[in-house]
Order: C-alpha cells, then sequence, then structure tokens
C-alpha cells in the first residue's frame, strides 16, 4: 500500500511529470498492440506508387506529354 501512497503524492505534487509519463508508457505500449492487429488484417500491404507524370499532372493541372 505505501507504493500507492507514493505514487498518489507524485501525481499531486508533479501532475505534469506524471501526465508526460503516462503518455509516453502508452506511445511505447501501442506499437505492441496495434502492428500485429494490423498484421493479422492484412491492411498492410503495399500500394502501388503513381507514377511521377500523373503526380506533376495533378499538381500543375497539365497534362505530361
Amino acid at each position: 500500500m505505501a507504493v500507492m501512497e507514493k505514487l498518489k503524492m507524485f501525481v499531486v505534487q508533479e501532475p505534469v511529470v506524471a501526465a508526460s509519463c503516462l503518455i509516453g508508457g502508452i506511445g511505447l505500449f501501442l506499437p505492441a498492440v496495434v502492428r500485429p492487429i494490423l498484421d493479422s488484417m492484412e491492411t498492410s500491404k503495399q500500394v502501388p506508387q503513381t507514377p511521377i507524370n500523373d503526380v506533376v499532372a495533378g499538381m500543375t493541372g497539365k497534362k505530361q506529354a
């Protein structure tokens, strides 16, 4: 129970640091969970690259010859 009391005191005394630690922990934890889920759903397939002529034509509004 002493650990919980120390944790509560830390959160009360340093709320910004505690929030930063929480956000950092979530940021480290999510890739370990989300990546395998995406791989199992097979949504991470490589998308074919758009030809550069189409990109230039879309940006300039002119059709390349």
